[in-house]
């Protein structure tokens, strides 16, 4: 499974880069609003990103017609040559998709729920479909399951293209654990949860003794 990193930061994105387990970025302008960007140096945010990120950059459009999706997605794209469009799953959407994919534009439909929103964006020509896990969460329901649908449903055609699967809005190691062993090709987290991943108990414990004995070798 690939790891993106879901954010807008420069700095976080160059620290995962470094540590050789970052295959992409996704973002939106909201994201980017976070860091104290402006809305109108986005389009130069993502250039810059590009520049850091060997992978796809998925740059979200905020428009809601097709056209609108079809002119930004063509902005979008015009930046560098691995950016990935990233529309939301809804009518417009999928239009948007068919179009920018019959010009060879990647697409990361985003906001898909359901089987049904998954398979309609495959057949839309999406790129990436990325099922929100942690949103399931929120209202109590489960992400996961969800997810391993989605999986196996898109598994079982061949829409005659490349399609992966972005376990999207994952929010813990144990999310990460549970879309790889179900398949998903990617997790998108954010830098926090990917931190977290390196990390386990175990492991801290076995570097405090190692430390301990070390520092004994050292006082011999």
């Amino acid at each position: 499974m690939k790891f993106f990193l879901d954010t807008a930061d420069l700095n976080e994105i160059e620290e995962a880069a470094s540590w050789g387990v970052l295959a992409g970025v996704t973002t939106n302008p909201t994201l980017y609003a976070r860091t104290g960007g402006k809305l109108d140096d986005f389009h130069n945010h993502i250039k810059r990103i590009c520049e850091i990120v060997d992978g796809p950059v998925s740059a979200e459009s905020v428009a809601m017609t097709r056209d609108e999706l079809i002119r930004d997605g063509r902005e979008l794209a015009a930046l560098a040559d691995n950016v990935v469009v990233k529309i939301p799953t809804m009518v417009e959407g999928l239009a948007a998709t068919k179009a920018l994919s019959d010009e060879g534009i990647p697409v990361n439909m985003t906001l898909c729920f359901s089987v049904p929103q998954a398979i309609l964006a495959a057949r839309a020509g999406a790129r990436y479909i990325s099922p929100f896990v942690g949103r399931f969460d929120d209202i109590a329901e489960d992400g996961i399951a969800q997810l391993a649908d989605v999986v196996a449903a898109v598994n079982n055609y061949d829409f005659g293209h490349d399609v992966e699967i972005i376990a999207a809005s994952v929010r813990s190691a144990n999310h990460v654990t549970q879309a790889a062993l179900m398949g998903a090709d990617i997790a998108t987290v954010p830098f926090a949860a990917l931190k977290k991943c390196v990390q386990h108990p175990l492991t801290d414990r076995g570097l405090d003794a190692f430390m301990k004995d070390w520092e004994k070798v050292q006082q011999a």
